[in-house]
Formats: structure tokens, C-alpha cells, sequence
């Protein structure tokens, strides 16, 4: 293990907040703390209680320092931390954890005022970005021809902040190069946001027989839900097709209404925010996972959907084709093209069970280069100043956008020992959890002992895997571009 590190990780947004920035940062958090760092983090309050207390997140206890913040009136989740104030008391917080690094989520409030108040201290600075301003613009209250110009501010505004930082990251290439090209930086590194694949294994064949789409994520304005209620009305062929839409959001009123409309109101269900415990299982029972978005930077959600070895629909736009290898582990469309997103679920919907399976075991195959525990190992690396040269994750080897076709033989199989694998580790870790919480035994140290225990085992066997999968899969795909 690394020598322990000290760092303060700066969000806008933060569980219980439910997006892709707060999750990041979440199981970026939690991943460094089971490693056996010192982790505090600086966001806004979810309540009216603020202060700093121990939270629970991703299964490990974090010191969080709520910031006193108010529910903006025009967005359904995002809160708006109260810059009075805001820099004298994140500058307490920084001079009594003395970290060695500050690892800000974004450049707007929380990340900004954390930068100022640590002027004058000595501590390396990173940035994540994840924001892009198209997706501030539905709920800025500016009319819609002040867009344009407000978004080159927005980005400009993002350049001058960025540009104070030792490293910069965003989670993918083409993120990195519009950062680069639209807010004027150099050097942006690309290092996926990573997932644990194994907590969303299951070996559940992809079935069309009883057909679900899914989407998870925000239900706001760039996700392009109303496109795919467009395109699922036009899906005559297939009227069994049953919707789900996992999330809230701003749009919910407007979406339900148009579900309504379009007579689908009885085939698309709204169920709102789900628990972590229940992800895995909403994956597993779909037919295919759908991200209609069009500003989308990765996508934690399309990962967690390809780790369930599902085939994935996208839109065509940002960073998706990063993930949605057209043709290999599902389809992309044109941006807002409804007619074009019914024929890709008709390609999905009339596939036979081969081909399913063809597609589920590229998703699987594709998503073990966006190994959070790489990813992890990265920022560690970035706070302490060291293997800086090119820090990347393996989803920017040129090797992993080469087209798959069909996996060989030798491939297949260890996709599917991974599959097999990875569940039946993660129902020892589960089985651990309810052992931990005095189910099973009421003493909670050596419960709490066997946890560590057999969640370090998971964690160890399947990154042993994980690393012979992908470079046997390396092997395959050089061989292929040769």
C-alpha cells in the first residue's frame, strides 16, 4: 500500500446527490479511504443541517464538511452553496487538515472558493472537470439566443480557474480535447471516472422475449428523454416494449405529460431515485440501456449498464462513442434523430439470443479498461506529484477503439469466468456486509474484521483478472490492427 495521503476532495455536488459528478467524486472518496488514506470532503449541505460530521458513502466512513446552501427555485436537485462566508470557512478546514493535496470537482462555486481560500498554503492542486455549460443553459433563465455568447464566458471563465491548477483531468479523451480547444488549456489528462464492475455482475442472459429499455440518470433537458418517447411511439413493430426511466429531475412534469400524450402512458414508468443495493438488479432486467444525452463527458451510468453486459443505445454526440462502440457492444445514433433511435432498438428488439450475447460480451469486455481501482491508483500518483509523464487509463490505448466483431473463443470464456467470478465474490462481499451489520454475529469488531477481510480478497482477485482480460485483449486487438 501507498503511504497514507491526506486530501481534500471539493464538490458541487455530493451523495446523496444523484449524478455523475457526485458519484465520481463518491467512490473516489471511497476507494481512497479503503486504501487507507485520510479523505475529507467539502459540499453542500443536502439538508438544513451543515457542519462536519462521518458519512457513509460507497461502504466507507468519509469526513464530510457540509457548507450551508439553499435548493435553486428553477432545478429540482442542485444546490447552490451561500458564497458569504464560503472562503473563511473552507479555509478553516483546509488549516486543521493540513492535506497534501486538494482535488476540486469542478470550477463554479465549491472548487473555485476552495482555490482561493488555499492561497498560500502549500499543497498540490488537481481538477476534475465534469461540467459543461450546455447543461447550465436550460435552467440559466437567459433567452435562448444569449446561449452562444454566454457559453464562450462560461468556458473562458473555466480556462482562467483551471489554469492555477498542477494537473488538470476530465474522464475521456474527447473531453479533454474540447476542454483544451473551448477553454484555451494545454495538458488536460483523460482518465476514465472507473468502475467496480464486479458489483454489477450477473449471469442473466439478455433476453427480447418480455422487451425493457432503461434509462438512469437525471431527468433533465440534455438527456433527450423526449426523444426516446418519440421513438418508442414509432415502434410499431414491437408494442410490448416496456420503458423505465430510473431518476427525477426537471423534466419529470413535461415527460410524463408527453408519455401521456403519445399514448404510452401505461408502457413508461417513472421510478424515481433508486438505492445503490437496488443498481444491479435494474441493469440485469433490461433488455438494453438507452442514453439518448447529447453533453454527456463518460457517463457512469452507460459503464454501470456494460458492466451488466447489457447492449447499449447512444447517441451519437461527445464522449458515448468513447463507450458505444458502434456495431460491437450496441448502437449509436444521430443526436435528437428519433426515427433513427427506433431503428436501433429494432435492431436490438429482432436480434436472435447469439447476437445478444454477442453484444453483452463486448460490453463486458470493453468496460475492463475503465478499472476504477487504475483509476484510483492514478489520483494517488497526482497527489503526491509522482508518474505525471502520461497518466492515463487503459480506454486511451489505441488498441481499445479497434473494432471487436465476435471475441475469440479464448476471450469468450474468459469473459465469461469473469462474469462467474466476479458474482460469486460479490455475494461473499455481500454475505460479509450483513455479517458486518451483527445479522449473523453480535460482535461488531470481528465482524467488522472478516468485512475488511474478504472485501480485500474481492478487490485483489478480481484486479488479477481484470488485468489477464485486458491484456489478453491488448494482444487480440494489435494482432487485428496489424
Amino acid at each position: 500500500m501507498k503511504d497514507p495521503i491526506r486530501v481534500i476532495i471539493a464538490c458541487d455536488t455530493f451523495a446523496p446527490s444523484i449524478n455523475g459528478a457526485a458519484r465520481f467524486a463518491e467512490r473516489l472518496a471511497g476507494g481512497l479511504v479503503r486504501n487507507g488514506h485520510d479523505v475529507h470532503v467539502i459540499a453542500p449541505s443536502n439538508e438544513n443541517w451543515f457542519g462536519s460530521r462521518q458519512e457513509t458513502h460507497d461502504g466507507a466512513s468519509i469526513t464530510v464538511h457540509r457548507l450551508k446552501s439553499h435548493r435553486m427555485p428553477n432545478h429540482k436537485s442542485l444546490r447552490w452553496p451561500t458564497p458569504l462566508g464560503m472562503r473563511r470557512e473552507i479555509r478553516k478546514v483546509i488549516l486543521e487538515v493540513r492535506p497534501e493535496a486538494l482535488h476540486i470537482q469542478s470550477h463554479l462555486m465549491v472548487g473555485r472558493f476552495a482555490l482561493l481560500a488555499s492561497r498560500g498554503i502549500n499543497l498540490r492542486k488537481i481538477a476534475t472537470n465534469h461540467v459543461m455549460p450546455e447543461n447550465l443553459m436550460r435552467y440559466s433563465l437567459l433567452p435562448r439566443w444569449l446561449y452562444p455568447m454566454a457559453m464562450r464566458i462560461l468556458w473562458a471563465d473555466a480556462g482562467r480557474v483551471l489554469k492555477k491548477m498542477d494537473a488538470i483531468t476530465t474522464p475521456t479523451r474527447r473531453a479533454a480535447d474540447l476542454l483544451e480547444r473551448a477553454a484555451g488549456l494545454q495538458g488536460v489528462l483523460a482518465i476514465s471516472c472507473g468502475i467496480d464492475a464486479s458489483k454489477f455482475a450477473n449471469q442473466t442472459p439478455t433476453q427480447n422475449s418480455r422487451p425493457v429499455a432503461l434509462f438512469l440518470g437525471r431527468l433533465d433537458d440534455e438527456k433527450r428523454i423526449n426523444v426516446l418517447l418519440d421513438a418508442m411511439s414509432k415502434l410499431d413493430k414491437f408494442p410490448a416494449l416496456e420503458l423505465r426511466l430510473v431518476g427525477d429531475g426537471g423534466e419529470r412534469d413535461r415527460l410524463t405529460a408527453q408519455a401521456k400524450s403519445l399514448g404510452l402512458g401505461e408502457r413508461v414508468h417513472f421510478l424515481g431515485h433508486i438505492g445503490d443495493s437496488e443498481l444491479p438488479k435494474a441493469y440485469e432486467d433490461c433488455t438494453v440501456f438507452v442514453m439518448p444525452s447529447i453533453a454527456e463527458l463518460q457517463s457512469i451510468a452507460t459503464m454501470e449498464a456494460m458492466a451488466s453486459g447489457r447492449p447499449i443505445i447512444a447517441a451519437d454526440a461527445m464522449a458515448l462513442p468513447h463507450l458505444v462502440h458502434d456495431g460491437d457492444n450496441g448502437y449509436l445514433f444521430p443526436p435528437d434523430d428519433a426515427d433513427a433511435l427506433r431503428d436501433r432498438l429494432e435492431r436490438i428488439l429482432s436480434a436472435d439470443e447469439a447476437e445478444l450475447a454477442r453484444l453483452s460480451e463486448n460490453s463486458i469486455h470493453l468496460i475492463q479498461s475503465h478499472d476504477i481501482a487504475k483509476t484510483i491508483t492514478i489520483f494517488e500518483n497526482l497527489y503526491q506529484g509522482i508518474g505525471e509523464e502520461a497518466p492515463t487509463t487503459l480506454d486511451n490505448e489505441p488498441s481499445y477503439m479497434l473494432p471487436i466483431g465476435r471475441l475469440s473463443a479464448s476471450l469468450r470464456r474468459r469473459v465469461e469466468e469473469f462474469r462467474h467470478d466476479a458474482l460469486n465474490l460479490r455475494r461473499r462481499a455481500e454475505d460479509a456486509s450483513e455479517y458486518a451489520r451483527g445479522r449473523f454475529s453480535g460482535a461488531a469488531g470481528e465482524a467488522r474484521e472478516r468485512l475488511l477481510e474478504v472485501r480485500g480478497e474481492v478487490r485483489e482477485q478480481l484486479s488479477e483478472f481484470r488485468t489477464e482480460l485486458t491484456e489478453a485483449a491488448k494482444k487480440l486487438r494489435k494482432k487485428k490492427g496489424d
